[in-house]
């Protein structure tokens, strides 16, 4: 057992030194290179750093569409059908997927190597210590791929309770006279929350050269959201509808009425499980007050 431990945390630990060589601030420069400055002819300049970036730039082309990979079909394994990069752009996460992935492969490593000095350490049987050396990469990876999937799931929420009012001021300012995409940039610049960083985005969108509503149905499909579809339904007859702000405004209290029978369906699910506890704690003691007379009974019938 200790045999395959050790192997396991040598391979780990040569992967890992293997991978971070590459990197400038872990490598130390070789000794030739260093005196290379110095040697007649040289000068100051030299071509064995140049060499050196484009060396790890070719390597990180090489594997960051192999980890995009082998990640994208490790989390479909596991039932995540959404795309890692509709997560991040979602949520305005300042990583790319190339960038996220490679904070999951230093994690996963840096688990891998505590799973198998830990296991060296305490001297576990062999199967269990193949499985710990193996599930705490694995859950370290599923762990960072949940906090991509609970901000990703943590915005839509927040972007659904903050439409109702910006659908509502945004039927005010068209009412009052704003463009379309007047009133979105006004919207975009006073707010403060996901949906006016989300119509922020929009906005750039449609200074890029895209239309107004082209840019919205990006919008639509990149967030997710029920209630952001059908608004922006209503916000394509713009060129056709005359009363675009009622029709708006009967849209942001049709999306109210959404949130507050969800408001109502979540304290009504809460409700019951209030009852869960004291149902449990009632039936405990009841039981055990049956029981006594029951085994008292079946002595007597049984000494009788």
């Amino acid at each position: 057992m200790s045999r395959t431990v050790l192997l396991c945390g040598l391979a780990g630990w040569t992967g890992a030194t293997l991978l971070l060589s590459q990197l400038r601030w872990f490598r130390r420069v070789a000794l030739a290179e260093r005196l290379r400055t110095y040697a007649p002819g040289q000068g100051a300049t030299t071509t064995a750093p140049g060499t050196r970036v484009s060396s790890l730039r070719n390597l990180r082309e090489v594997l960051e569409p192999l980890l995009h990979d082998v990640a994208g079909q490790l989390s479909r394994l596991f039932g995540v059908s959404e795309e890692l990069a509709v997560r991040l752009e979602r949520t305005h996460s300042p990583l790319d997927v190339a960038a996220f992935r490679a904070r999951q492969l230093g994690w996963s490593l840096a688990a891998f190597t505590a799973g198998s000095a830990l296991a060296l350490a305490t001297s576990m049987p062999a199967a269990p210590a193949v499985l710990f050396i193996l599930g705490a990469p694995l859950l370290t990876f599923l762990i960072l791929e949940q906090q991509a999937i609970t901000a990703s799931q943590r915005w839509q929420r927040r972007l659904f309770h903050e439409l109702p009012v910006v659908s509502e001021q945004l039927g005010m300012l068209l009412s009052a006279g704003y463009s379309l995409g007047a009133a979105l940039n006004r919207l975009a610049d006073r707010g403060q929350g996901c949906c006016a960083r989300d119509l922020a985005r929009v906005c750039g969108r449609i200074r890029q050269g895209l239309g107004e509503i082209e840019a919205l149905d990006e919008w639509a499909a990149l967030a997710g959201v029920d209630a952001v579809t059908r608004l922006v339904g209503v916000l394509s007859l713009n060129r056709d509808g005359g009363d675009l702000g009622r029709l708006i405004t009967e849209e942001a209290r049709t999306i109210r009425r959404d949130a507050h029978r969800e408001l109502i369906e979540a304290v009504e699910r809460r409700a019951q499980q209030v009852w869960i506890p004291v149902t449990v704690a009632t039936l405990v003691p009841g039981v055990l007050f049956l029981t006594v007379p029951f085994v008292e009974a079946m002595r007597l019938f049984t000494t009788g």
